[in-house]
Formats: structure tokens, C-alpha cells, sequence
């Protein structure tokens, strides 16, 4: 069963993130780069639904991630459109698209989506297509994603430069001033829109081994940087402070060109939990990120309407009351498998106040390994638990991955589209 799309998905959002029950519960796949649907699974629900025979594009090649094309998010009954920053996170655009065969399936990607295959037959993908450099990301023979290649250089520690992991943050260009204009305008089709801007995202280590960048410099090890959090507190406040005022002075910019098109923004992917634990400390969080956050959601709050989006995998609960006041109003993925991540204990405790974008069927044993009949059950039972009081969008939590069954992803949308018929 599905459902077309109709006038009302953008006030059906709206109604959601302000904590109303909508007449309907709203469904994204595709608005973000954490709600996205592998580039192999899309191909499959485009068979299933029968559409036009065509190579879907990979928009974002880290998690190869394929863009949702109205006939297929009208097929699905989504919701939701998703803005993008014009660059990958391999620091080309995503345009002059060109075929790649995947693992058998052909697919388009971006024109400088430049590769090469070693002797262990493993895809290697260097930044900004420049395949002159030593390669930024590797896909395993048969993989279905890439993996950031460690560039780092042996750390000078009396010469760290914070300057050196700001890289990624410059001053916006006028280019993808326009770039993101005209995406907010072709995403304003009746849909509700969340924008992911490239030089805002503050805070995120997801950047943090800078796959773009051709010749990266300062701390570039995950791990590293997770320790710097601990033993170079200095280092990163550093860090964080020119990032927030680079971030801000982009919004402004940003909001100037996009406007009030956009109801909700992507603000950070820093993922602070694990499947049964945490990164760091509450008081670690309140003290390094904390400050810095409630000043870009603040200026966000103060000068636009949009609500702002955190993205954090794992146990997150004991750092949801510091995301709220920090002025966080979305949560994703809503990772329910975690230790203390109960959906109901989540809506009761914060329903009120917290919109949770995701959490609607477990994407690392239900979707990919359940039955249709047990995925469905699953779905019916988190909209139960969520979707009284609006403050819930139904995602999976995190992206479709490869190789899930897509009799089960139908399953997931029927069952989605069962519960709302009953409203």
C-alpha cells in the first residue's frame, strides 16, 4: 500500500516538529545523509514499484547513498525533501553524472567520483577526484561502502595549529550560495524540507580524517581526536570556538539565500554513544561542546524558524536533557537497541520536548534479518509508541543499508501507511 503525495506534507511536518499530532505520521528516506537508502536498495525499489528502467545517481559515495527521485518518494509516500551542499564528502560536486558498475549494478556517479583498484582488487577514491594524491577512501572487494583511509602525519605537539582542523570550515562561497538556493527551490514541492549545509555542521569528527582534503594537516585519527577531547581540552575549544563563529556567519548567509523554505536544519553528526555505553562524560559534553552548540542553536532560534537536527548513534540518553537545553529540537537515529534507549521511557520522558527523527524499525537485526511480518510488527509498535503527540518523523534508525530485503523495506512502508490509515 502506498500513498501519493499531497499538499499537506509540509504542514504534516510542521505539525510534528512542533510537537502536534499531525493527521498523519511523517515519513522520510533520502532527506539526510544518516536517513538515506543505500544506492543497491533503491535500485530494488524502483523494480518493485515499476518505474522507468534507469541507473540511480550516488549522491553521496562515503555510505553510497542514492538520491530519491519524485516518482519514487511519491511511490513510497515520503514526505520529506532533503537540501544537500554541493560537494561530497570527497570534496567534489555532485553533478556531470557518469556510469560506474557496483558490484554488478549500474549506477551514476558524480563526474570527479575518480577511482582505482589495487592488488587486493579493493576501489580506492581520492579527494576532490585528484587521483595524483594519495587515495582518502578504501572499499573493500565486494564492500559496500567506503572506509576513510588515516592521513595523518606523526604529531609536532608543540606546534598543533587549530588552524590546521579548520579546513573543512572556510567562509561559504557565492557558488554554493547558489547551488543551495536552487536545491531549496526544487525541494519546495509540497514536501517538508530538511538542508544539510556544507561549513555549518559544527562540531562533527566525522570529518575529522578530511576525506576531501588533498594534503590534510593537525589531528586526523578518530581515535586521536577522541583522545584530544580528554588531554587537549585547549586544543579543541580552540578549535570549536573559530568553527562556531565560521559556522554562524555562514547561517547568516545561508538563511539569506534559502529563507524560510527550510523547516529543519542539520547542525551536528558528532556521535557521542556506543551500542552499551558513551564516548565521553555528561560533564565532558556540558563542558567542551555544550557552549558552542547553544550558540549556533541559539542564532538559529533567534533569526530563523527552522528547527535544528542532531544526529548522535548509541546511548545517548543521559545527554538528551544537555541537548535540549543546548537547543537541540531533533534527535536522530533514536538508536532503540541501545543500552537505555527504551522506546517507551524515551517518549515518556522526553516526548514533549524532543522530536525523534528515526527509531522506527531496527536497521542491525529486524529490517535486514527479520520477516516482512516481523518487521511490520515492529513498525506498528514503535508508531504506536511515538507518533501520539506529534514530535516523531518515521525513519529507520539510520540509513537502509545493502542487501536489505526489499520485500522487508515494503513491509516497513506498508506498515507505516497501515498505522496511518487508522488516524
Amino acid at each position: 500500500m502506498t500513498t501519493a503525495i499531497d499538499t499537506t506534507s509540509r504542514e504534516r511536518l510542521a505539525s510534528a516538529l512542533n510537537h502536534k499530532e499531525p493527521d498523519r505520521v511523517p515519513i522520510d528516506f533520502g532527506g539526510t545523509a544518516v536517513t538515506g537508502v543505500h544506492a543497491s536498495c533503491v535500485a530494488e525499489l524502483r523494480d518493485y514499484y515499476g518505474l522507468e528502467k534507469r541507473p540511480v545517481r550516488v549522491h553521496e559515495p562515503f555510505q553510497m547513498l542514492a538520491l530519491l527521485d519524485d516518482d519514487l518518494k511519491d511511490a513510497m509516500g515520503l514526505d520529506v525533501a532533503g537540501v544537500f551542499s554541493r560537494n561530497t564528502m570527497f570534496g567534489f560536486p555532485a553533478e556531470r553524472w557518469k556510469p560506474w558498475l557496483f558490484n554488478g549494478l549500474e549506477v551514476l556517479v558524480p563526474g570527479d567520483f575518480n577511482i582505482t583498484v589495487d592488488a587486493r582488487g579493493d576501489t580506492l577514491i581520492y579527494p576532490e577526484g585528484d587521483t595524483t594524491v594519495p587515495a582518502s577512501g578504501r572499499m573493500p572487494k565486494g564492500g559496500y561502502f567506503f572506509d576513510c583511509i588515516i592521513r595523518q602525519e606523526p604529531l609536532d605537539e608543540e606546534h598543533l595549529n587549530p588552524e590546521e582542523n579548520l579546513e573543512e570550515f572556510g567562509v561559504i562561497s557565492q557558488a554554493d550560495l547558489e547551488h543551495l538556493a536552487r536545491a531549496t527551490k526544487e525541494a519546495a514541492t509540497g514536501r517538508g524540507v530538511i538542508a544539510s549545509f556544507g561549513g555549518t555542521a559544527f562540531g562533527d569528527i566525522a570529518l575529522v580524517p578530511g576525506p576531501f582534503l588533498k594534503h590534510p594537516k593537525g589531528i586526523r585519527d578518530v581515535t586521536e581526536w577522541y583522545v584530544s577531547t580528554s588531554s587537549r581540552q585547549d586544543y579543541v575549544h580552540k578549535v570549536f570556538e573559530r568553527q562556531c563563529a565560521i559556522a554562524i556567519g555562514n547561517l547568516e548567509r545561508i538563511y539569506a539565500a534559502v529563507g524560510d523554505t527550510v523547516q529543519a536544519v542539520f547542525v551536528c553528526g558528532t556521535d557521542f554513544g556506543t551500542q552499551t555505553s558513551a564516548f565521553c562524560s555528561v560533564k565532558t559534553l556540558r563542558d567542551l561542546y555544550f557552549p558552542y552548540y547553544k550558540q549556533v542553536n541559539d542564532w538559529v532560534h533567534t533569526h530563523t524558524p527552522w528547527k535544528t537536527f542532531k544526529h548522535s548513534c548509541g546511548a545517548v540518553s543521559k545527554f538528551i536533557p544537555s541537548f535540549l537545553e543546548a537547543g537541540f529540537d531533533i534527535l536522530n537515529p533514536v538508536q532503540c537497541s541501545a543500552t537505555g534507549m527504551e522506546p517507551e521511557q524515551l517518549k515518556k520522558t522526553f516526548g514533549d520536548q524532543m522530536v525523534f527523527w528515526g527509531g522506527g524499525v531496527d536497521t542491525q537485526k529486524v529490517l535486514p534479518f527479520g520477516t516482512p511480518a516481523e518487521v511490520r510488527e515492529q513498525v506498528l509498535r514503535r508508531c504506536e509508541i511515538f507518533a501520539p503527540g506529534g514530535g516523531f518523523v518515521f525513519n529507520t534508525i539510520h540509513n537502509v543499508q545493502a542487501q536489505t530485503p526489499v520485500a522487508n523495506i515494503v513491509a516497513m512502508l506498508d506498515a507505516v501507511h497501515e498505522f496511518n490509515g487508522r488516524k
